[in-house]
C-alpha cells in the first residue's frame, strides 16, 4: 500500500499538468480532470494490469474513458507510465498531435477507445467485458481480466446509460467495474438544476452493486476497487463524490472548486498562477512529473513486470495442456477470418435479400467461432436468427453462446458491439430494421471514426415496409449512409462499406466482402420483401467491383438503367418494355458506390460511359443515384415520406414499376 501523502502528491502532480495542458492550449476542460485525478492516479498505480513492454497483450486489463474531456487526466497519467512525453503532453490539442482534445484510440498509447458524444465510452466498456466473458467461457482463465470504466454526471444522463446499466446488470457482469465521478457540477448548471434522480438506487435497480465514496481520498478509493475486485454476479458501480476543480484559487486565492467556470475553459491569469502554486507546482515549469510521482510509477513498472510474468508463465502451461485452443485465440486476435467456401452457400432463388443473410449467417455460426451477433428485439423479422438458430442467447452468467438479445436498444447495442470489437478477439455484427438506424448514428459514426470492422445489418429496406406506413418506412436513411462512403479516413480510405445487394446471389457476396473488410465498418442493407433474381449466366463475382452489368451489355447502348438492391430487378423487367421498342439497353446493379468509385477510370467508364444516357431507380432520395447518372440523365426516387398500403399497392401508386420505367427513359430519351 502507498503511502496516503505520496499518492496525494501524484494526484496533485496529475492536477497541475491537466490544469497547464489546457492553459498552453487556451482550451479544454481543467476542472473534472482535477477532481478526477485520485482515481485515476490509485487506479494506474496500484490496479490496472497491462504490460508495459507489450500494450497489445490480449490478456490486459482495459481502461474505458467515457467523458473524453477529461483526456488531460488520462493523458498525464499516461504519461507518468510512460506513453507520452511531456512534450506530447504540451502539444496538446494542436495540429498532428497524438494529445488531441478527446482520447482517439491508440493501444500502442494505453488509450482503449476513442471518447465520442457522451455515455458511449462506458458503453463500450460493457461490450467489451461481454467479450471477455464470451472468450473466458472458450479459453478459460487465460482470458481472466477486469474491465474498468469511468462515468461522469453528464455519460450517466445521457439516454445509453439507460440501456448499458440494464444489460450489464441483468448479463451479471462481474467483470466490469465502474467510477462514477460524481461532482455536481456540469459545463452550465449544477446537476440539481436538472435531474434529482438516485443514482444508486437506480443502478442497484439493475442490479449493479453499489458503493459511495469520497472519491478524492486514495485510501477509500483503494478500498472500493479492492471490494469491486471480490464481488460476483455483478457488475460494480464506484460513486466517487468528487471536487470539480479541486485545488484551483481565484485571483484572490479564494477557492475556484465546484464551479461551472472550472469545467470547459482555462483557469486563466492569477487563477491559473494561485492554482499551480496551491498544488505545489513550478509556475516557471508546471510540465514536469516529480521524483517522487516517477518513482511511484518505477515501482508499478516492476509490480507489473512480475504480474504480466506470472500471467505469462501461465499461459505457456496453458498452451502446452491446450495447443488447440492456443491456435484459435492466435487466430481470433488476429483479426482474420477462417477460410469459408462461399460459392458452397445455396440460396433459395427469388427469396428477400434478408432471407439469403439468414442462410449466410446460418453458415458463419458453425464456421466462425469468435463471432458474436446481435439484434434489438428482431431477430425473426432482421432474420439474424439464421444464426441463432445455430447457438443460443447470453443469460445471466452463461457465455456460451453467440447472440446478445439486446432488447429495444438500437444505440446500446451497436456500442456494445464495437466494444466488443474494442477488446480483440472477436468479429461483432448487429441487426434492426434501417429505419431505426438513426438510432444507431453516433455509433456508426464512432465505428467508421475508429476504423472498427464491425457488421451493421439493416433489414426492410426501403418504403416496402408497407402497411407499416411512414413511420417505419425508410426514405432518408439510405443518403445518410451513403454518405459515410464518401467521406474519407485518416487513412484516405472510405470509411465505410455500404452494401444493398440486388438479389440473393449478390447477398452472399455482400456477405463475403463484409467479412473480408477487416479495416471498417460494413453496412449490409436487406429487403423484407422477395425480388426476382438477375438473369442468369450474371457475373456476381463482379460485385466485388461495386458496380458492374448485369444485362445487356450492348457496346453502344442508347441508354444505361442503374440501380441498387431490389430497385434492379424492376430495370430488368422495364428493360423488357424497352427492348421491344427497339432500344438498346444495358442494366447496372450497383451493391456499392464507394467501391466502384475505387476502381479504375477505364473500369468505371466501361460500365457506365461519361457521355451515356443514364438512368436510376431509388426507393430512396434521388441523391442516392445522382453522381452516377450525371448531367445526361435522371433519376426517379422519393422526395416525400411513404404511406400506408401493401408494397405492390405503393409500387404502383410511387412509379416503381416496369411500365414507369419505360414510361421514364422513353421520356429521357425524346
Amino acid at each position: 500500500m502507498n503511502d496516503k501523502k505520496l499518492m496525494n502528491r501524484a494526484a496533485d502532480n496529475i492536477r497541475i499538468l491537466a490544469a497547464a495542458m489546457v492553459e498552453k492550449a487556451n482550451s479544454g476542460h481543467p476542472g473534472g480532470a482535477m477532481g478526477g485525478a485520485d482515481f485515476i492516479n490509485v487506479l494506474f498505480s496500484e490496479f490496472l494490469v497491462y504490460d508495459p513492454e507489450n500494450p497489445c497483450w490480449e490478456g490486459r486489463d482495459r481502461f474505458f474513458l467515457d467523458p473524453g474531456h477529461m483526456s488531460p487526466m488520462l493523458y498525464s497519467v499516461l504519461a507518468m507510465s510512460g506513453k507520452f512525453t511531456i512534450d506530447e503532453l504540451k502539444e496538446f490539442r494542436q495540429w498532428g498531435s497524438p494529445t488531441p482534445g478527446h482520447p482517439e484510440v491508440n493501444i500502442m498509447r494505453g488509450i482503449e477507445n476513442t471518447s465520442g458524444p457522451l455515455g458511449q465510452g462506458h458503453t463500450f466498456a460493457v461490450g467489451a467485458a461481454i467479450a471477455a466473458k464470451f472468450l473466458k467461457a472458450r479459453l478459460g482463465d487465460v482470458m481472466n481480466q477486469t474491465i474498468y470504466a469511468y462515468i461522469s454526471d453528464g455519460g450517466i444522463q445521457e439516454e445509453i446509460s439507460q440501456g448499458a446499466g440494464r444489460l450489464a446488470g441483468h448479463l451479471g457482469l462481474d467483470n466490469l467495474i465502474m467510477f462514477y465521478d460524481s461532482n455536481d457540477i456540469q459545463l452550465s448548471t449544477e446537476t440539481d438544476a436538472v435531474t434529482s434522480e438516485d443514482v444508486a438506487k437506480k443502478y442497484e435497480a439493475w442490479h449493479w452493486k453499489v458503493m459511495t465514496i469520497d472519491g478524492n481520498d486514495p485510501d477509500a478509493i483503494r478500498a472500493a476497487l479492492t471490494e469491486a475486485k471480490a464481488v460476483t454476479g455483478q457488475p460494480t458501480l464506484i460513486i466517487g463524490k468528487t471536487v470539480m476543480g479541486k485545488g484551483a484559487r481565484k485571483a484572490d486565492n479564494s477557492s475556484y472548486e465546484r464551479n461551472c467556470g472550472t469545467h470547459g475553459a482555462p483557469l486563466g491569469g492569477e487563477a491559473y498562477i494561485n492554482t499551480i502554486k496551491n498544488l505545489g507546482g513550478d509556475l516557471e515549469n508546471p510540465f514536469q512529473i516529480f521524483t517522487e510521482v516517477k518513482e511511484l510509477y518505477a515501482k508499478r513498472k516492476e509490480e507489473l513486470k512480475k504480474i504480466v510474468a506470472e500471467r505469462y508463465a501461465y499461459k505457456a502451461e496453458w498452451t502446452k495442456a491446450n495447443p488447440e485452443l492456443a491456435a484459435k485465440m492466435d487466430f481470433w486476435f488476429s483479426g482474420k477470418i477462417p477460410q469459408i467456401d462461399w460459392n458452397a452457400i445455396e440460396q433459395k432463388a427469388n427469396a428477400a435479400t434478408r432471407a439469403a443473410s439468414a442462410t449466410v449467417l446460418g453458415v458463419l455460426a458453425t464456421e466462425v467461432e469468435n463471432m458474436i451477433v446481435s439484434s434489438a428485439d428482431l431477430s425473426n423479422s432482421d432474420k439474424t436468427d439464421g444464426f441463432l438458430k445455430k447457438t443460443h442467447a447470453f443469460t445471466y452468467g452463461d457465455f456460451s453462446g453467440a447472440f446478445l438479445q439486446a432488447g429495444v436498444s438500437e444505440l446500446t447495442m451497436a456500442c456494445c458491439c464495437l466494444g466488443m470489437v474494442l477488446h480483440g478477439g472477436i468479429i461483432a455484427a448487429c441487426a434492426t430494421f434501417f429505419v431505426f438506424s438513426d438510432y444507431m448514428k453516433p455509433a456508426i459514426r464512432m465505428a467508421a471514426l475508429m476504423e472498427l470492422p464491425i457488421k451493421f445489418i439493416w433489414s426492410h429496406d426501403a418504403f416496402r415496409v408497407g402497411e407499416d406506413g411512414p413511420t417505419h418506412e425508410p426514405v432518408e436513411q439510405e443518403a445518410q449512409i451513403r454518405l459515410m462512403e464518401k467521406l474519407k479516413n485518416h487513412k484516405g480510405h472510405n470509411s465505410m462499406l455500404v452494401l444493398r445487394p440486388a438479389d440473393v446471389e449478390e447477398t452472399t457476396v455482400a456477405w463475403k466482402l463484409a467479412m473480408e473488410n477487416t479495416s471498417t465498418p460494413t453496412a449490409l442493407i436487406f429487403s423484407r420483401q422477395n425480388i426476382n433474381n438477375l438473369p442468369t449466366g450474371n457475373n456476381y463475382s463482379q460485385v466485388e467491383k461495386g458496380a458492374y452489368i448485369v444485362a445487356g451489355s450492348d457496346t453502344d447502348p442508347d441508354v444505361i438503367l442503374v440501380a441498387s438492391g431490389s430497385e434492379v430487378s424492376t430495370l430488368v423487367a422495364g428493360a423488357e418494355l424497352l427492348r421491344k421498342d427497339g432500344v438498346k439497353v444495358r442494366i447496372v446493379s450497383v451493391p456499392s458506390e464507394g467501391l466502384f468509385r475505387n476502381q479504375s477510370k477505364e473500369y468505371q467508364n466501361s460500365v457506365i460511359p461519361a457521355d451515356a444516357k443514364v438512368f436510376g431507380l431509388t426507393a430512396g432520395l434521388p441523391v442516392n443515384l445522382q453522381g452516377l447518372v450525371g448531367a445526361n440523365g435522371k433519376v426517379w426516387g422519393l422526395e416525400s415520406f411513404g404511406f400506408s398500403a401493401p408494397y405492390k399497392v405503393l409500387d404502383e401508386k410511387l412509379g416503381f414499376t416496369a411500365q414507369n420505367v419505360y414510361n421514364q427513359v422513353k421520356e429521357m430519351l425524346a
